[in-house]
C-alpha cells in the first residue's frame, strides 16, 4: 500500500468488506486472522503480531502475510487503519476486557459479589454503547419492512442464542403475525421448517462458534425462498451468505462470560418498530373509513 501521506487509508468499514467479500477464498491460516481481527476491532490497533498469531494458532508470518494480502507493506501498515478510527475515543470493549484479567491478576479471589456485579454492568453499557454507534439504519428499517409484510415469521437461536429467540417469539406473538418457535425438539429441525415458503421470514441468530442447527435452518429458508434476517456478531459469520437484511451485535464481556444485553435490546427495538408500522397501518386505515362506525 502506499504511503500513508500519499495514499488516505481505508476506513475500517472499508476494510472489513474487503475481507469479507474474499474470505471464502483465504487459505485456513488466513482465515484465523481475518476472524480474529473481526471479533477483536478495538484492540487490534495494539495487539502485537506474535500475541495475534497465538491466538489464532498460526505463525507470525501469517499475520504478515494476511496484511500483505490486503495491499498492506506490513501488518503495522494495517494496524494504522484501526488506529486512525479508534484515536481519541473512548475505551472500547476489548481493552476493558484487558483491565478484568489485570484485576484477576493482581486481586485473586478479592473481589466481593458488588464488584463482580459492577464491572459486569460496565461491560454491558459499553456493548450497549458499540450497538448504538454501529447500527445500521438502513439494514435494520428493511428488516422491519420484511417482518411487516410477512406471512409467517419463524424464529431459531441454539443455546446461548436460545432465549433471544425465546423472547423474540414472545414479543411478536403481541403482533397479528402468525409467530413459529423453531424449537428442535426431538431434533426435529427438518420437520419444523418444512412449512416454510416464499412469503415468509425466517430470524436466525448465532455467534461465534455459529450453532450448525441455525445454519441448517437458514439452508433451508434459502433453499424454499424465504427472507432470512439474520443477528449475528461479524460479517465473516457463515449465516451473513444467507442473509436478506444482516444486523450485528459484539456484546460486552467480563470474567470471560459474554453478555446478551446488547442482543436483547437489538430485539426488542425490532419488535417495537414493528409493532409501531403495524399500528400505522391500522391508523391510516381508520382515516381512510375502512372500518364502520
Amino acid at each position: 500500500m502506499a504511503d500513508e501521506g500519499t495514499e488516505a487509508l481505508p476506513s475500517v468499514e472499508e476494510l472489513m468488506q474487503r475481507i469479507a467479500e474474499n474470505y471464502d477464498s483465504l487459505p485456513r491460516q488466513l482465515k484465523n486472522v481475518a476472524t480474529y481481527i473481526e471479533q477483536n476491532r478495538g484492540s487490534v490497533m495494539v495487539d502485537r503480531t506474535s500475541d495475534i498469531a497465538t491466538n489464532c494458532g498460526v505463525h507470525p508470518s501469517a499475520v504478515v502475510r494476511f496484511a500483505q494480502r490486503f495491499g498492506f507493506s506490513g501488518f503495522s501498515d494495517l494496524q494504522a487503519v484501526f488506529r486512525q478510527a479508534y484515536t481519541g475515543q473512548g475505551a472500547s470493549s476489548p481493552s476493558y476486557q484487558q483491565r478484568i484479567r489485570k484485576l484477576i491478576d493482581e486481586k485473586p479471589g478479592r473481589l466481593s459479589g458488588g464488584s463482580v456485579a459492577r464491572e459486569f454492568v460496565a461491560a454491558c453499557r459499553g456493548g450497549l454503547d458499540e450497538l448504538e454507534a454501529g447500527l445500521d439504519d438502513a439494514q435494520f428499517d428493511s428488516a422491519v419492512k420484511m417482518l411487516q409484510q410477512a406471512e409467517n415469521i419463524y424464529v431459531i437461536g441454539v443455546r446461548r442464542s436460545f432465549p433471544v429467540a425465546s423472547y423474540i417469539v414472545y414479543a411478536l406473538q403481541h403482533t397479528p403475525k402468525r409467530v413459529h418457535l423453531v424449537s428442535g425438539f426431538g431434533g426435529m429441525y427438518r420437520e419444523q421448517m418444512r412449512s416454510v415458503k416464499k412469503g415468509d421470514v425466517v430470524i436466525g441468530i448465532s455467534f461465534a462458534p455459529y450453532g450448525k442447527e441455525t445454519q441448517y435452518c437458514l439452508r433451508i429458508a434459502h433453499h424454499h425462498q424465504a427472507k432470512t434476517i439474520v443477528i449475528t456478531d461479524s460479517q465473516l459469520s457463515p449465516l451473513a451468505r444467507y442473509a436478506s437484511a444482516q444486523l450485528y451485535v459484539k456484546e460486552g464481556s467480563a470474567f470471560a462470560f459474554r453478555s446478551l444485553t446488547s442482543t436483547i435490546c437489538l430485539c426488542q427495538a425490532l419488535f417495537i418498530a414493528l409493532a409501531y408500522k403495524l399500528e400505522l397501518n391500522v391508523e391510516e386505515v381508520k382515516d381512510t373509513g375502512g372500518y364502520d362506525d
